[in-house]
């Protein structure tokens, strides 16, 4: 899970306080344009990513598009949003509803992509377990009570150990009692709060945008009023909505939870795979709507949204499919969903796989690693968000990331992705965002990104490298859709070489210390689909050479 605003959600709450006072209405600069991100600096005014001019070089080259399937690995997706439907995925080889599997890949109507958090009865994983949490767990017996001699420790039980020790202070020591008990206080008024407010202001979803100039009748609408804006206020961004924060609530009180009592097994209950085999693979069902398509379906928006049809929005890439591949629930993904989630992309002709999502931990790092070997052999790029905790992650750990854990390289076919802003949001970089010159290879435009949201004709806006991550996911679709036979790592050198480096110093992410974008990310800019377009134009496509890695999954009469 890419959490959104958790490091400042206590300082928020604190703000607020607990009469709940309503203040005035919020001041501050004029908003950015609905599609600040796609717009250029020089003519526009906001550092977005020169869209109009990449389709008007294009243009120019009278250049015939192809198209190409994007698969998105998130929460689900709108299948019937009136920006999204027509751009779905539909695997040619499948017939809908008959319940068989007509193309014999092991997962039946699997008609727009595949659910990795669903059951065999119907049912869906929404809440799930933080992977800190599962390792402390899963370890504390075999090492809570023993004696250590870490002199002695070697391979694989030193590594062990050392995941061991940093579960334990991921769970243990970043829980404050009180804070907890103050969330569980207000959470029962939050609760009641939102549910008349959703009523007063008409609708199921709301943020603070939609509150600062409402006026509530209810002391309990006002007392919500005030939480949200006050929360918006410490993270500097008012689309975080009251979902999210009620999500992140109960996702604080999970947390609290883990630190005497293991996770409940929210998965296993549901999906009824073998979690410890990763061949043991076709589960999961066909529903990628699910009950929780607000993450997916935003992001899908970013990259595809059908362009000039005068609704809601357009996404970047023009000829585009997206294939929805649902393995993120809210709480922390497992490394068998997403390891699986890549290899059915690739194994159904996605060219780049946008993934936003990430975690403290990666226990089975191995597999998730294979698939990365995999969908690099077959030519497939990757685009992940850096994550939302300012932290730097050239020093922390952060997953999945490219960096093979056997020592043995990195994969060539990953772009990591930090999120940027504008002057109206609190500058060219987003105080959530992640970075390190090391392991974050680009900035993009992530805040307050308006896209498709579930609804059918809703939209709204967003904050996040999960906004920042589909932006360059759909530059990558725009520059393969004009130039199909270049390379993942082609494509990756287009975007990244043609980055924009801000003339300025920026701040860095949680602080007001202001340093060189190149501190932040390896490029030190900001993707340009221009420049990137124009960078493409000039390669040339080499001759393709299948390496097929060896992998740990094993054939079988369906696979």
């Amino acid at each position: 899970m890419i959490t959104k605003f958790s490091t400042l959600l206590v300082a928020g709450l604190l703000l607020t306080g607990t009469t709940f006072a309503q203040g005035a209405a919020v001041k501050e600069k004029a908003p950015a344009p609905k599609n600040w991100h796609l717009l250029d600096e020089s003519t526009d005014g906001f550092p977005g990513i020169s869209l109009d001019k990449a389709y008007a070089f294009v243009q120019s080259k009278n250049i015939k598009s192809k198209k190409i399937i994007v698969a998105v690995i998130d929460s689900g997706i709108d299948t019937l949003h009136e920006d999204l439907k027509s751009i779905l995925w539909r695997n040619p080889k499948e017939i809908p509803g008959n319940g068989i599997d007509d193309d014999k890949n092991g997962y039946i109507d699997d008609i727009n992509g595949w659910n990795f958090l669903g059951g065999k009865d119907g049912r869906n994983v929404k809440t799930d377990s933080y992977e800190g949490a599962r390792v402390y767990h899963a370890l504390k017996g075999k090492w809570e009570k023993t004696t250590v001699d870490t002199a002695s420790l070697k391979g694989a039980e030193k590594l062990e150990y050392e995941m061991y020790l940093l579960a334990k202070e991921k769970t243990v020591g970043d829980v404050n009692p009180q804070e907890v008990a103050y969330i569980k206080q207000l959470q029962p008024k939050l609760v009641k709060g939102d549910s008349i407010m959703r009523i007063e202001i008409g609708k199921e979803e709301y943020n603070g945008n939609d509150l600062k100039e409402f006026t509530p009748k209810s002391a309990e609408a006002k007392m919500i009023k005030s939480f949200i804006l006050n929360i918006s206020k410490a993270n500097d961004s008012y689309e975080i909505s009251n979902q999210q924060l009620l999500d992140e609530l109960g996702g604080e009180l999970r947390k609290s939870a883990s630190v005497t009592t293991a996770p409940p097994t929210y998965r296993k209950d549901i999906v009824g795979d073998d979690e410890t085999n990763i061949n043991d693979r076709f589960y999961g069902n066909n529903d990628v709507m699910a009950n929780t398509p607000f993450h997916g379906t935003h992001c899908s928006g970013i990259i595809a949204a059908v362009r000039n049809n005068e609704k809601g929005m357009d996404g970047v890439a023009s000829n585009v499919n997206i294939m929805m591949i649902r393995a993120v629930p809210d709480g922390d993904e497992h490394d068998k969903d997403i390891a699986l989630a890549i290899r059915y992309a690739v194994d159904n002709g996605a060219r780049i796989i946008s993934m936003s999502f990430g975690k403290d931990f990666s226990p089975e790092k191995r597999w998730v690693d294979d698939a990365y070997r995999y969908a690099e052999s077959k030519g497939v790029l990757l685009v992940q968000a850096a994550g939302n905790a300012h932290k730097n992650v050239d020093a922390e750990g952060s997953y999945p990331n490219p960096v093979y854990a056997d020592g043995k390289g990195t994969a060539s076919n990953v772009i990591n992705v930090g999120a940027s802003g504008n002057d109206q949001n609190g500058g060219l970089t987003a105080a959530f965002s992640n970075f390190g010159k090391n392991n974050v290879d680009v900035f993009a435009p992530g805040v307050a990104i308006y896209s498709t949201i579930p609804g059918g004709t809703t939209y709204g806006n967003a904050s996040g490298t999960s906004m920042a991550c589909p932006l360059v996911a759909g530059v990558a679709a725009f520059i393969l859709q004009n130039y199909p036979n270049l390379t993942p790592q082609q494509v990756k050198q287009a975007i990244e070489k043609t980055a924009q480096a801000p003339k300025e110093k920026v701040k860095k992410p949680g602080t007001d210390e202001k340093v060189d974008m190149s501190e932040l990310a390896k490029t030190g800019g900001i993707i340009n689909a221009y420049e990137a377009i124009k960078y493409a134009s000039t390669l040339k496509a080499p001759v393709k050479k299948e390496m097929l890695p060896k992998s740990t999954i094993k054939k079988n009469k369906v696979g």
